[in-house]
This record gives structure tokens, sequence and C-alpha cells, in this order.
């Protein structure tokens, strides 16, 4: 049967995998690495969501599976983000599960950065087992892979040239102590290494950073020299990785393009040192902002899954992960609606509304909507509406009337845009999704409609006719006079003002709904008209 969705292609990859290894996997295993370092953006997540439904795929084929979460607590800080206490900057060099959390409700920094993609994950409905690397560390499961790293440092400093053609691991051990006299790790350097135990001495340097203010800070060894154990340290990126493949037994790890040359030495690492097939992988591109710089954790530019789930449901932040892997992509708020419409429109496909000509690319397309929905589609469609043209209409139905909900209901059931039997409460959902939208980014400019010159000139002289003080009635009676005596039938100028409007043919009455709106904002949208 021929694999169309990248998941399930996956599955067959790690199939032929596991013919390689002499140990067979009683349980398959999907990872994905959580920088704990600063506030995880929605790359962050991009890394779970895709780590899981490959878990889902997995499961899908009668594999026992599970996906691990692996927080980086143990790395070190190196720059102190935007919008955080300046005083960190002390803190600069030491792991970030050592210093104390800036907003005191976690254990430490590390722990709260954790806890916010936790929370993430959650929301988006990823089921998986947290695991702390600075537990690992601490409780000794990375210590044979440790060993074997460190007494063939020569060879794994020749690999790393090779790979990436830097030679610092040529000359020096890939494992940064946590210096017992200042607390930074990165400032250590390994003199010897014998039964488990590094001798180091603390006298490196390295250009910390103040993102706020943009400031590079040097942060310098104290000088200490000691000797101690393996679990008090971390291995260096370039070899760490292969090390927990192995510890973890892990099957599958998608990675960004951003970290490609580390992924590589680990792959070589793992095949040539551990004695360990390297899981497989999926390289993705990055989400980038509007400028094309990367979205950072440190930066001020931090698009974080939970701003999107403000505005949107997990199935569409889910559907942003899932599709064209190999493509770099803007991520703002404004791609939020695409992607709600995009979700509906895969609905219709999926329940055999929308016909698709093309048999394969029917049938991805069905996958993906499967996998949307997490592997459990709904058994019947569910409810799909527009999310453009909720924006248009709450955006010009105020938020603090008593029955706003019940307007916006009633013209949508006009309109037929709306089934006759449809979820309210998924309906109360969007509309809420479409209003906080609009309050924090504003309605997006409505495509104009094409209007005729008489339609245009009858608009112009009604807005100008259109006063303050007027009531409903005044205002009704006034649309019927303005079409018949500018030949245009009243039913016809009608359709023009709801379309102006709202963005659809049909609405409550039309006096009632200006005054509704006000008078003041209906004469700006027409006043575009002129």
């Amino acid at each position: 049967m021929e694999r169309i969705f990248w998941c399930d292609k996956l599955v067959d990859e790690i199939l032929e995998r596991e013919e390689k290894l002499e140990e067979k996997s009683d349980v398959f295993i999907t990872e994905s690495g959580l920088g704990a370092s600063g506030i995880p953006h929605i790359g962050s997540a991009g890394d779970c969501v895709r780590a899981y439904m490959v878990l889902l795929a997995l499961k899908d084929r009668g594999l026992k599976s599970k996906y691990y979460a692996v927080s980086d607590d143990r790395d070190g800080l190196r720059k102190v983000p935007i919008g955080f206490p300046k005083y960190l900057e002390n803190d600069i060099g030491r792991p970030v599960s050592s210093i104390d959390d800036p907003f005191g409700c976690h254990k430490s920094y590390g722990e709260h950065m954790s806890s916010l993609l936790i929370d993430a994950m959650e929301k988006i409905g990823i089921e998986f087992e947290f695991i702390s690397s600075d537990n690992l560390y601490k409780k000794g499961i990375l210590d044979k892979e440790i060993k074997e790293i460190m007494k063939n440092h020569e060879r794994a400093g020749e690999i790393i040239k090779r790979e990436t053609l830097q030679e610092r691991y040529t000359e020096h051990y890939p494992f940064f102590v946590i210096c017992e006299n200042c607390g930074k790790i990165y400032t250590t350097r390994v003199t010897g290494f014998h039964d488990g135990r590094v001798e180091y001495v603390c006298d490196q340097s390295f250009l910390g950073k103040n993102s706020e203010t943009g400031e590079e800070i040097e942060v310098k060894g104290c000088g200490y020299r000691g000797e101690t154990s393996i679990r008090n340290g971390k291995l260096q990126w370039k070899v760490e990785f292969a090390a927990r493949w192995k510890a973890l037994k892990i099957n599958f790890e998608a990675f960004g393009k951003d970290i490609l040359d580390s992924v590589k030495v680990n792959d070589a690492i793992c095949r040539e040192i551990l004695n360990f097939e390297p899981p497989v992988h999926a390289l993705y591109e990055l989400f980038v902002e509007k400028g094309g710089q990367r979205i950072s954790k440190s930066r001020g530019n931090v698009f974080t899954p939970q701003l999107w789930l403000e505005y949107g449901s997990p199935e569409s932040i889910r559907l942003l992960m899932l599709k064209r892997l190999n493509y770099t992509r803007v991520v703002t708020p404004s791609e939020i609606p695409k992607h709600m419409d995009e979700v509906d429109y895969l609905a219709s496909v999926y329940f055999g509304e929308k016909e698709i000509k093309n048999e394969r690319e029917r049938k991805h397309l069905r996958r993906l909507y499967e996998y949307v929905h997490l592997l459990n589609p709904p058994e019947e469609k569910p409810l799909t509406i527009s999310y453009y043209t909720l924006i248009d209409l709450c955006g010009v139905i105020p938020e603090n009337i008593e029955n706003r909900y019940d307007i916006i209901k009633s013209i949508l059931l006009r309109t037929k845009l709306l089934p006759k039997n449809f979820d309210e409460s998924e309906l109360k959902k969007r509309i809420e999704y479409a209003t906080k939208f609009v309050r924090d980014m504003g309605s997006e400019k409505k495509e104009k409609i094409e209007l005729k010159d008489v339609e245009r000139k009858t608009l112009r002289v009604f807005e100008e006719k259109l006063k303050e003080e007027m009531d409903s009635e005044e205002i009704q009676t006034l649309i019927f006079e303005t079409a018949k005596e500018n030949g245009i039938k009243p039913g016809d100028f009608f359709r023009v003002i709801y379309r102006v409007i709202l963005g659809v043919d049909q609405g409550p009455r039309a006096g009632s709904l200006i005054k509704l709106i006000g008078v003041k904002k209906v004469k700006e949208i027409i006043s575009e008209y002129r």
C-alpha cells in the first residue's frame, strides 16, 4: 500500500531502521528537545507536534509507542531575553536549572520556561512523557554513553572536524563541567578523565548578551581547579544528542535546518563511537518573522503557541505544523484566519462536499485532515464558516450589546452561511476567536465589493443624508427614499448596504443595524466607496 502522507512514510523508514538493530524495539520512541533558555515560540511547539504525529502514525500501525519531551534544562543561560530582569546578567553562564525563577512561581528559571511549552502542548492536545535533561545527568542515565565518548574523545574530535571542519574538539574534551566554585558551565575546560571523574579548570570565557539593551557581556571563568563526577556537567551539543538517543533508545527525532550540522555529527558519533544506529529524522524549515529573521526565544518577536490559541483552534495550529515541512514560512497572527478556513476546506474534502479530481491529492488531503484531528476525525461534518466573514461581522457589531451573538447568528442564518442544524457551542467559540482577533489585531480591511456607478452615487447620497440624531425608523425610511430617488429598486439597494457594511447580502433590519453599529462608524465604512 502506497504511503502518501509524510508521517506514514516515516513509519516505513523507522521499520527499515529497526531491521538494522541487533536489539529490537519493544516500544518505539519519538523525541523532541525543548529549549529551556527562553520563552517557547511557535517553532518550539512545532518540534513537539511533529514528534507526536509520528507517534500517532506508529500507533496507527499497531506499534506500541511513546513520545518523550526532553527539556534541555542543563544548558547554560547565554542571553537575557527581552522583558526579563536585568539582574539575570549575573546568571549568564549558569545552567538554567540552577537559576532562580525570576517570576517566583517555579523552582527554577528552566522549569518556568519548560512549563510554558508543557502548557502549550496540553492545549494543542499532545500527550507526552516529560524528561528533564538535568535529571538525566543527575541520575546517571547517561553515564555509560558519557564514559564511552570521553574515552574516545580524540576520535570524537576527529569526527567533529571531518563533519564540520571545526578543530576545537581535537584538542578539548566535548564536555562542560559545572564549576563548583562559581556555578558556571561554559567557562570550564576538562583537563583529564578517569573512572567517571573529570579534572577541570574554570579558565574560559564567552560573550553573553542582554537582548533588551543589545549589550554584549563578557563572561569569564573564576580560575578554580577541581575534580568532580561526570554527573556534574553536560556533554557538548555535537555529541550530546547521540548519547541521549542511545540511552533512551530513540527511534525518531525531527530537527530544524538551524542544527543540521549538529545532527550530522551526532549521527556519526552514534554509529562510530556508540555503535548505535541513529534515529530516523525529518528535516523541517524554520518559521520566520516578516523581516525574514528566524523567530527567536531571546528577541522581542516571540510568537507563542498560547497567542495563536487565543484566536484559533487547536486544529488550526496542528495544521500549521503538519503541512509543507520543507518550506520556510512567515508566521504572524494574520496566518490564523487562513488556517482556520483551511481546516474547514479539508473538512469539506473529507466529507465529500468538495470534489478533488486528482485521486492522489484527495487521499493526501483526507489523511492531512485525519492528522489535524489526531487520527480521530469527527463522524459527521462539523460546523464550517469563513473566519473572514466572522471578522467582518465582529468588526462592525459592537461587543457591548446584550444580544450580539443572536444578531450575528441571525445574519448568518438569513444569508444561508449556517446550516439549519449546527453546533451552537462551536459557533460561539468561533465568534469568540474572531472577536478577540478584531479587538487585538484590528479588523482586516474587507475587499471592496464591485459597485455600479449608480450604486456608488446612491450610496454617496445616503451617506450625506445620514445623521447621528436619526432613529432606526428614520434611517430605514431614508434607505427606501434614497433608492427610489436615484432609480434603484429598494431591495437591490438594501443588498448593497448589507454587502458594504457586513460583507454579506442580507442582515437584520437595516435601520436598526446601522443604529446598532453607530452612524459614525457606518459613514466611515461607506466613505471608502466615494
